[in-house]
């Protein structure tokens, strides 16, 4: 029987209260930190709504002190403000989640950094020039397998594609193959193992099957049950190819590349997440991102030994200048010296910037709901540097 696109919503919404109760089952120790006000990030938070977004919101989070502010409205021309620790899709930043996973199989001993993509989805990769024989987990984890991105597609491209495709359900093969179709770009040194770096989504849908072939269950049920359920990460959740964002939320919009002046373009919440499948489907809050990363940088999800190969990094010029990438987290460089670990996401309309400092002892993360204007990436990243070199 056809399902039409209201008949799916409708369905949706009477399973709605039922997958609220799923994605917040989570148990386990919550931080127990108070949340203040401070002038210096509600100064950056500002700045940032200024570039145009419809809402911003930012935690920074340390064990002595948690910092948050807001600034816009959860949606646009209405008056509500945006919602505390409100949910939103964490994009690009799930590879951090992924790569968590796959090394906690390699210490587990199921798995090996060094096995290939052949080993492990035979025929997967294979014919236009590509061979999954000869691609590693090491390069699909830190971007120099040499696989192309997924192409962009319908629901991302344009207003029209995303209401006839907002509610299509992607299988991984699927996109796997849909990037495969491009020729390999050309290597410039062959004997350079990294000269093929370059950021492809389609290297962590493969991570994903990977998962499930290792453990034989899917790669959301391990990011569940390995990550979000032993932190007690009530507000995270991998929904699979369910297209609503659950509980408190603002909404996400994007004009898909068009100017629309101070109208933000089309209200794109509603979304079928699966063509991210262990790439970016991820919905979490700040707090809850900032709170994985202290766990996996304090001990609690990799050993010394796992985390090391975590942050070895190689260049990746491509993410910006001194920008280095390890196995599912950037390198950035800070002005006051040093460097911070972390990621950028975005996923239709939501973009957010995430990471700790070295030393693991402080987390920031911040995010925005619509495209904002030129200077809102620089306003998000000047926020991260500032918090990061804090005291």
């Amino acid at each position: 029987m056809h399902v039409t696109g209201h008949q799916r919503l409708r369905r949706l919404a009477t399973t709605a209260l039922t997958a609220t109760v799923l994605v917040c089952a989570s148990t386990g120790p919550v931080a127990a930190v108070a949340t203040r006000h401070d002038d210096g990030l509600s100064h950056q938070v500002e700045a940032i709504h200024d570039t145009g977004v419809v809402g911003v919101s930012a935690e920074v989070l340390s064990s002595r002190v948690r910092l948050s502010e807001s600034a816009g409205t959860a949606r646009w021309g209405s008056p509500r403000p945006m919602p505390e620790q409100g949910r939103f899709r964490i994009g690009s930043a799930t590879k951090t989640f992924t790569a968590t996973v796959v090394l906690q199989l390699v210490a587990e001993g199921r798995m090996s950094l060094s096995d290939t993509v052949g080993q492990w989805l035979p025929g997967v990769v294979h014919g236009n020039g590509y061979d999954g024989n000869r691609i590693t987990v090491w390069d699909l984890l830190r971007h120099t397998s040499g696989i192309p991105d997924v192409p962009r597609i319908a629901s991302m491209s344009s207003a029209d594609g995303y209401r006839a495709e907002r509610l299509r359900t992607y299988r991984p093969q699927e996109l796997v193959d849909m990037a495969l179709r491009q020729r390999p770009a050309p290597v410039s040194d062959p004997a350079d193992p990294y000269a093929t770096w370059s950021y492809s989504n389609t290297n962590y849908v493969l991570a994903a099957m990977l998962v499930g072939r290792v453990t034989g269950r899917s790669w959301e049920r391990e990011v569940t049950d390995r990550i979000i359920r032993p932190l007690g990460l009530h507000d995270t959740g991998v929904p699979g190819a369910f297209p609503l964002v659950l509980g408190p939320h603002a909404h996400a919009y994007t004009a898909f590349g068009a100017g629309h002046g101070g109208d933000p373009g089309t209200d794109v919440t509603l979304l079928d997440p699966s063509m991210a499948s262990g790439s970016g489907s991820v919905i979490s809050t700040t707090h809850d991102v900032n709170r994985f990363y202290a766990a996996l940088f304090d001990g609690r999800l990799l050993d010394a030994a796992r985390l090391g190969e975590m942050t070895a990094t190689v260049p990746a010029a491509e993410l910006g200048d001194g920008v280095a990438y390890g196995l599912g987290l950037a390198q950035i460089p800070l002005t006051c010296g040093g460097s911070y670990f972390g990621h950028r996401g975005e996923l239709l309309g939501y973009r957010t910037w995430a990471g700790i400092t070295r030393d693991g002892t402080r987390s920031v993360s911040v995010y925005v709901t619509s495209d904002g204007g030129p200077d809102t990436e620089q306003a998000m990243m000047t926020l991260m540097d500032e918090q990061m070199c804090a005291d």
